[in-house]
C-alpha cells in the first residue's frame, strides 16, 4: 500500500492564486502579508509580475468563492488561497455571509479537484480579527502552509483520483444552439 503525504519543499514549479476580499482590508492586507511571507520563505516567487503567484482582489468575502472557482477551473493553479474577514455586527448579515462563503469555497475545491484553502476569518470583533492577522499570530502563514502541503500532496496522487476533466464541469451548449 502507498502512503501519500505533502511536503513544503517541492514548490519550484508550483503555481498559486490568492483571492483577497477588500472589505475589512485592514485585516485582509495583514493576512496577505503573512501568506506572502510564508510562500517566499518556502521558495515561491510572490512577485505579482512573476510566474508563480497571481492575485485577484474582490469586493468582499462573499465574492471570494466565485473567483476562486473560476481560477481553479482554468487548470493553471496547483492551489488557490482564499483570504477574507467577516466580522460579526448587530444584524444576521454575518451569519449569511459566513455560511455562504464557507460552502462556496468548499464547493470550489470539490468541483474542480484543485485545493482551495479556506482563509476567511469569521470573528465576533475587529480585535479578534486583528489578533488572528498579526497581533498574536498571523493565520495568513498557516493558510499558505496548507496550500503548499496540498499542492504537493495532490501532485503525488494518481491522476484519476485527483483530477476531474475540466470540460465536464462546464455547461455544454449543443453545437447547433442558437444563442
Amino acid at each position: 500500500m502507498a502512503v501519500f503525504e505533502g511536503s513544503f519543499d517541492r514548490v519550484n514549479n508550483a503555481k498559486f492564486a490568492i483571492v483577497i476580499g477588500r472589505f475589512n482590508d485592514l485585516v485582509t492586507n495583514k493576512l496577505l502579508d503573512g501568506c506572502q511571507d510564508c510562500l517566499k520563505r518556502h521558495g515561491v516567487d510572490v512577485d505579482p509580475h512573476g510566474s508563480q503567484v497571481d492575485y485577484a482582489w474582490v469586493p468582499g468575502s462573499f465574492e471570494v468563492a466565485l473567483v476562486a472557482r473560476q481560477l481553479a477551473l482554468s487548470g493553471q493553479y496547483d492551489a488557490i488561497i482564499c483570504l477574507g474577514a467577516v466580522i460579526r455586527g448587530q444584524t444576521p448579515h454575518f451569519d449569511y455571509v459566513a455560511a455562504e462563503v464557507s460552502k462556496g469555497i468548499a464547493a470550489a475545491g470539490f468541483q474542480t479537484g484543485v485545493p482551495v484553502v479556506f482563509g476567511i476569518l469569521t470573528t465576533d470583533s475587529m480585535q479578534q480579527a486583528l489578533e488572528r492577522a498579526g497581533i498574536k499570530s498571523n493565520l495568513g502563514w498557516n493558510y499558505a502552509m496548507s496550500a503548499l502541503e496540498m499542492a504537493s500532496l495532490m501532485s503525488q496522487l494518481p491522476k484519476t483520483a485527483n483530477a476531474l476533466k475540466m470540460s465536464s464541469l462546464m455547461p455544454q451548449l449543443p453545437e447547433s444552439a442558437d444563442v
